[in-house]
């Protein structure tokens, strides 16, 4: 089944060229099924780009996926048009008085910023809040997974001294876990940040179960036993070119990064990197979609109050 987006999204004509399998909000409302309403709040600054990148990940499920993007605030965008932003996004005071079976929050470029220092902090606070009653099941991705883990658990900020950015080998905790489903032993996954996640800080101080992790990046996946929440602190969203197009820019930049790890082919940047984490990016979110949020959501997404047993 496909996600269903509004008409207008340019990601409808990106995905459609890619035969991804969408569902334009005019057809939707012709078809008596109840879909599944997952709110996605983007926090990324070039959000046509991640928006294209998550959808084409939620596409790939047996499930119709109505999607509501959300926004921070009504601060103005240096990298997308307001016009994109008025037209697609609503704010939270619109929906904070219904019901949702998913929520995403992605990550943002904020991994040297102290948390009070965060403009919408609070707005942030108040959303993971707000989700804990009205939201089944919660995903977090990347810096959102810092945030997270600092409101719900009083983790303090953690910061890596050089830039995690690259490719790296993890591996499954679990071979049982219905979130990593069909999962190889080991896989692939891109990550681009300062957040640092110890595998043994997380279990010491946290009642959360890591599904996946490595020595280099520490926990990537992890989840509350409840499925009400589920954390994944890499970029499986990712294109094979957004890690280039980071390197560049910060190479243009004169910042000197480093080389993303295990990237470009022979370690050479000229030469056209291509994504070795796909496969797993999909089988993650069409898991989460399916054990996190489809089974264990309600019917009637009016109850106020959400129990899951």
């Amino acid at each position: 089944m496909p996600i269903c987006i509004p008409d207008t999204l340019p990601a409808v004509d990106v995905l459609r060229h890619e035969n991804v399998f969408i569902m334009a909000a005019s057809r939707a409302k012709t078809q008596e099924i109840r879909p599944l309403k997952v709110l996605f709040l983007n926090l990324m600054p070039k959000k046509i780009e991640t928006e294209n990148q998550f959808l084409r990940l939620l596409s790939n499920s047996a499930l119709q996926v109505d999607i509501q993007l959300l926004r921070i605030d009504q601060r103005e965008s240096k990298n997308t048009p307001v016009e994109h932003l008025d037209s697609f996004y609503c704010d939270f005071a619109d929906i904070k008085n219904q019901n949702f079976d998913g929520l995403i929050i992605t990550g943002a470029p904020l991994g040297k910023v102290e948390f009070d220092d965060v403009v919408y902090w609070s707005q942030l606070v108040e959303i993971i809040d707000w989700a804990k009653e009205h939201v089944t099941s919660t995903l977090f991705v990347c810096w959102a997974v810092q945030a997270a883990l600092n409101i719900l658990y009083g983790l303090p900020k953690l910061t890596r001294e050089q830039k995690l950015s690259g490719v790296y080998s993890h591996n499954i905790t679990d071979p049982n876990a219905i979130l990593t489903r069909g999962f190889d032993d080991t896989f692939l996954a891109p990550h681009s940040r300062y957040a640092h996640f110890p595998s043994d800080i997380i279990r010491e101080k946290t009642d959360l179960v890591i599904l996946a992790e490595s020595k280099i990046t520490g926990a990537y996946l992890m989840a509350t036993q409840d499925k009400r929440m589920a954390f994944v602190t890499g970029h499986p969203e990712y294109d094979s070119f957004t890690l280039a197009n980071e390197y560049f820019r910060d190479l243009n930049a004169g910042i000197n990064p480093s080389l993303p790890d295990n990237y470009f082919p022979d370690n050479n940047p000229e030469l056209t990197a291509k994504a070795t984490w796909r496969s797993h990016a999909y089988l993650l979110f069409s898991n989460w979609l399916n054990y996190y949020v489809y089974q264990l959501t309600p019917y009637d997404l009016k109850t106020r109050n959400l129990t899951i047993d």
